[in-house]
């Protein structure tokens, strides 16, 4: 059980709802060679509340994309709520190891992912730039939680929302400030949150769900097969 009391894989740690410091046991053993040698469960930073609505949004989905994967504690729900027909990508170029013979995050990601064996699994060891090029089939679930940066998620946004099917989702993580929370009204998936889908409606979109930190979206009009695709 976590402090929301909601209950999550032994194998997880997820980021205490708020403004909370991180766990004993994380803090001290930070580095994710732990979680790869399995010392320590792989970290999410997300919150308990939000790994429930990954999984309720992905239940039963076929074709998944997550664009940031870090150690995996996310891409894990997504896999355990998944379709056993479909197939989950996940995109990220673990470029941010230290030591990169080792790449540490990227083992320990594999590892958890793999440990759950519903459905299948794609792995895209590039930029999420870089992968949309050759991408050219329909996506029913989309999670971006890659580059933070302004033209990072607008790059996300502009290069893989196209490819959503119509009752497709799209979900944004860091992209809400909520009571006690760690983000904040400037950071650029709430800036890019509000400017389409608050202040302005962005035709054949709407906002489904918020918990913490995630917005879910919804393609309520149109299909993938509708909207020309950017190049890259």
């Amino acid at each position: 059980m976590t402090r929301s009391g909601l209950s999550v894989p032994a194998r997880l740690i997820l980021r205490p709802p708020g403004a909370a410091p991180e766990p004993d046991l994380y803090r001290l053993l930070r580095h994710p060679v732990f979680a790869w040698l399995g010392i320590r469960p792989v970290s999410g930073q997300h919150t308990a509340r939000e790994h429930e609505a990954l999984k309720k949004w992905a239940a039963g989905k076929s074709n998944l994309v997550e664009i940031g994967v870090a150690e995996g504690a996310s891409a894990v729900a997504l896999r355990e709520a998944m379709s056993p027909d479909g197939t989950l990508t996940l995109i990220d170029p673990f470029h941010l190891s230290r030591v990169r013979s080792i790449n540490a995050t990227r083992r320990a990601a594999h590892k958890v992912v793999e440990s759950c064996r519903n459905g299948k699994v794609a792995w895209i060891e590039e930029c999420s730039t870089t992968a949309a090029r050759n991408w050219n089939h329909p996506i029913d679930f989309l999670f971006i939680d890659g580059d933070h940066s302004e033209i990072g998620v607008q790059q996300d946004w502009d290069l893989w929302h196209p490819f959503v099917m119509h009752g497709g989702i799209v979900v944004f993580h860091d992209a809400a400030t909520f009571s006690g929370g760690w983000t904040a009204e400037d950071w650029a998936p709430v800036k890019l949150v509000n400017r389409f889908f608050r202040d302005s409606s962005l035709p054949g979109w709407r906002i489904a769900q918020q918990v913490d930190s995630l917005v879910v979206i919804e393609r309520i009009s149109g299909a993938a097969s509708s909207y020309p695709i950017r190049s890259v």
